[in-house]
């Protein structure tokens, strides 16, 4: 045995330099339809956490000191950014300020909109928006947004999901804007882990085909119900209406923090005279919903589920989201009137 050279050795003398072994690097990521994108791209090199417990509410969820550590232990977080999640933003901030991070609402080339904008959006827009030009941001404000900013480059969008007021953080919806975003994240694992580049940017082609082909698929099957206006729970539809060129009529709470006044409902029922259906919501009390519907006659349609909290995370998450949507309103919006 005293004559045995280890491989390391060896090399040493022979002047060999041994590569280090590629190390995929640890994500964590915010929502579900996020964790589903960095899994396309990751592939069977490795799987995101998902920080959001299943069921858990998007805006105020508090993390556990095991997911906090998590974070902190992390090479790369994907997020939708504060405006969705806060408490991320405090995480990454408080713990691990150094962190690689992927704001996605920051990702250049995705469409963005603000709360209120094509509210009123029907098919005749459908050519517009449906075929809106992700290379440049449109219906973005991007000086706007910089002056929203404070001294740390943070974005003051903490309160934008319960006032509703700013920039939709529910830009996932557009199935365009996740295309963009396939992209974004490839190249930020293959810059943190070179030596799988290829594979990165390998899944997430793949996987941006898949989309467009849903996408196609999703737009034929919604074209009957275009010009049928129909009302939800929450605000959180404007990029898949805006897409898809669908009309919504109006919501019930405009916000996530507190019940809609009397007032937003005074006007709301107003607002619905041409609507067909009202959809109530995942981890919303229906009753709101049963209550309108009872007062305008409207039909209810299936509970929506815009973040796949009530779904199996994973990487067919994204798709399941989508393809829900778009089933749960033609079924009751493809109907003959009442």
């Amino acid at each position: 045995m005293r004559y045995t050279i280890s491989f390391m050795a060896a090399s040493a003398v022979a002047g060999l330099v041994i590569p280090a072994a590629a190390e995929v690097p640890q994500v964590v990521t915010d929502i579900p339809p996020v964790q589903a994108l960095v899994a396309q791209a990751m592939g069977d090199l490795g799987q995101p956490v998902l920080l959001l417990d299943r069921g858990a509410d998007a805006h105020s969820f508090q993390l556990r000191p095991s997911q906090a550590a998590t974070v902190a232990e992390a090479d790369l977080v994907v997020w939708i950014g504060p405006e969705m999640t806060p408490w991320l933003d405090r995480a990454v901030d408080g713990l691990a300020a150094d962190l690689a991070q992927l704001r996605l609402l920051e990702a250049e080339g995705i469409y963005l909109r603000s709360y209120g904008d094509g509210a009123k959006a029907g098919p005749d827009d459908h050519a517009d928006r449906a075929g809106h030009d992700h290379a440049d941001g449109a219906g973005h404000d991007h000086a706007a947004d910089s002056a929203a900013e404070d001294d740390h480059g943070h974005g003051h969008g903490h309160d934008h999901a319960h006032a509703h007021e700013g920039v939709d953080p529910h830009a996932w919806l557009d199935p365009g804007n996740a295309r963009v975003w396939l992209s974004v994240i490839a190249a930020e694992l293959a810059r943190l882990d070179p030596a799988n580049a290829a594979t990165y940017q390998a899944n997430a082609a793949r996987a941006d085909a898949e989309i467009a082909a849903l996408d196609a698929r999703l737009d034929a099957a919604l074209a009957p119900v275009r010009d049928k206006p129909f009302a939800v729970f929450h605000d959180a539809y404007g990029y898949f209406a805006d897409h898809y060129g669908l009309t919504i009529a109006g919501a019930v709470a405009p916000g996530d923090a507190a019940p809609p006044g009397a007032a937003h409902l005074a006007g709301l029922q107003a607002s619905l005279e041409q609507a067909l259906c009202i959809f109530p919501e995942t981890q919303h009390d229906p009753k709101m919903v049963e209550t309108i519907a009872a007062d305008t006659g409207l039909r209810i349609g299936g509970l929506l589920d815009p973040e796949g909290a009530g779904m199996e995370p994973g990487p067919q998450l994204y798709a399941a989201v989508l393809t829900g949507l778009a089933d749960t309103l033609i079924a009751c919006l493809d109907q003959p009137a009442p």
